[in-house]
């Protein structure tokens, strides 16, 4: 779909990302005061700037140092803009350098919390907050001299300008991270530079987001027909009642059992779209054919390509079965989100991918469809409240996320049908407890993987050398970051238990507390 429609009319912000690992919070911000932005490479081309018309930048921290040679620059057109510039942390520095000020490497560098203290000029960017106030400082380098016509905002006692500004161009700089939740005030702060230095008004709401998305679908597909690869998961099923609402019967939802879905998945996710959304939904079985591809296969990269590349197969066949009936259906529609773009492709150019994600750059290149996909440039929370808006049942609204690549993904190693039986059970057990206690709503995923290992255990007094099962389960907002579940520790031993007594070829359960980052939430 044309992207320029993907967002509310003439109000959006560009982020710049120089490497922070804050960079994709620094979006979820702007996002949370109902602002549209992008977050695009530094070194992004001046014609996708245009394309957002923004009414602002933003430039990311980043782990260099901007007097290093071939260090990331500042691009010209930012400043020629005229438009407001707020640097956070190397963006600071990278604008204090652009506009003649000085940069130099820090006698003390400071990583964590310190306190700020109001400087010498009241402006907007600071306004309504409390004098002194704690922040999250991660820098080696510091300002030793603004640039012209800025003045200090605020200092700390190891930053004589943890904050600059220049009122009357719209200019600002923070040493510190406002993104990060450290910062007691950042949310405040970056309120201030959208709402009262770049003139924002918070039209991104998923009320407007809706509105938009109909008229883009109805304009994109005019007549044809529109095949819609349904999951179960709340992105798919946002994407159906979109697309349901947008073009009625001119849409088929195909929902593919893969044979990597876990148990009673496939029944549950029939009785429920159909009862729920009535939309004309076809059911096929290509387990076979998936499980074929996979065999031998243990590179996960591999895996991902190999799943996409069957599910458009899959799609293409559905497509030439319903067309005598039908009319072609030339559209495919799926629910990518922002966050599998940014992880199958990085920010940009300049950024390594961290995995494909089946369906981005899993895709083959003949595919015969023209995508749509009018969740590409939202989160996952931003997803279910266009979800609730839309009149979704909680049930589909909150219901953990599952990889369109299914147990292939969560299976380490080789996928065989008995591997796949003793996850499904494992993960069936772990998902039963979790509702039991009430604790499947507060946790934003969890799952069982099936390691490519095995151990020694006892049982009946005898020997074993079985499967070990992980147990993983996190919490999180955007899934961009997330931290690992402290479920309670008898809950725990109470899942173990039951895995290993009842999981013929398991005999031991672990359980994992890496957060994302350093890790993903998936195991592959």
């Amino acid at each position: 779909m044309p992207e320029k429609n993907l967002r509310a009319s003439a109000e959006a912000i560009v982020i710049l990302d120089f490497g922070s690992q804050y960079s994709q919070l620094i979006a979820r911000r702007v996002r949370e005061a109902h602002v549209y932005c992008e977050l695009l490479p530094w070194d992004a081309p001046l014609t996708d700037i245009k394309r957002l018309k923004p009414k602002g930048f933003i430039l990311s921290g980043g782990p260099a140092s901007v007097y290093e040679a071939g260090a990331p620059r500042l691009p010209d057109y930012v400043l020629a803009s005229k438009l407001p510039v707020l640097g956070i942390c190397y963006g600071m520095q990278l604008l204090t350098q652009a506009l003649g000020g000085a940069v130099a490497a820090a006698h003390m560098r400071e990583y964590g919390p310190a306190e700020i203290r109001t400087g010498e000029m009241n402006g907007p960017l600071l306004a309504g907050l409390p004098e002194r106030q704690t922040v999250w400082m991660s820098h080696g380098d510091r300002i030793e001299a603004m640039p012209p016509g800025f003045k200090a905002i605020a200092v700390s006692d190891n930053s004589p300008f943890a904050a600059m500004g220049d009122v009357s161009r719209g200019l600002y700089g923070l040493q510190f991270h406002p993104e990060v939740s450290h910062t007691r005030y950042g949310t405040a702060i970056l309120r201030n530079f959208l709402v009262d230095v770049c003139g924002c008004h918070g039209a991104w709401t998923p009320i407007n987001f809706i509105e938009e998305s109909l008229a883009t679908i109805r304009a994109e597909v005019g007549g044809g027909h529109v095949l819609c690869g349904l999951s179960g998961g709340v992105d798919s099923a946002v994407v159906a009642a979109l697309l349901h609402q947008a073009i009625g019967d001119q849409l088929t939802c195909v929902f593919v059992d893969h044979g990597l879905l876990r148990r009673g998945e496939a029944e549950q996710v029939m009785e429920t779209f159909q009862r729920e959304m009535r939309v004309r939904l076809i059911a096929v079985n290509a387990s076979e054919e998936f499980l074929g591809d996979l065999d031998g296969v243990s590179d996960p990269e591999q895996k991902r390509r190999l799943i996409g590349a069957r599910f458009v197969r899959v799609f293409e066949q559905e497509a030439a079965r319903l067309g005598a009936a039908w009319g072609e259906a030339r559209f495919l529609a799926q629910g990518t989100l922002y966050p599998d773009r940014i992880e199958s492709a990085g920010a940009g150019r300049s950024a390594a991918a961290i995995k494909t994600h089946h369906n981005v750059g899993g895709l083959p290149a003949d595919m015969q469809f023209k995508l749509i996909e009018p969740l590409r440039w939202l989160f996952k929370d931003e997803v279910r409240a266009v979800g609730i808006a839309l009149g979704l049942p909680e049930e589909i609204v909150w219901r953990h996320p599952f990889p369109g690549p299914g147990l292939a993904i969560r299976i380490l190693g080789p996928v065989t049908w008995e591997r796949l039986e003793i996850l499904r059970h494992a993960d069936a057990i772990f998902l039963e407890e979790l509702r039991a206690a009430g604790l499947y709503r507060p946790t934003a995923q969890a799952f069982a993987v099936l390691l490519p290992v095995r151990s020694v255990g006892v049982m009946g007094d005898g020997r074993t050398y079985e499967n070990v099962v992980a147990l993983r389960a996190v919490n999180s907002e955007d899934y961009m970051t997330a931290d690992w579940s402290r479920l309670p520790y008898d809950l725990l031993a109470q899942i173990s238990s039951r895995i290993v007594n009842e999981v013929r070829g398991v005999n031991r359960v672990v359980y994992d507390v890496t957060s994302k980052p350093p890790g993903t939430i998936e195991w592959e």
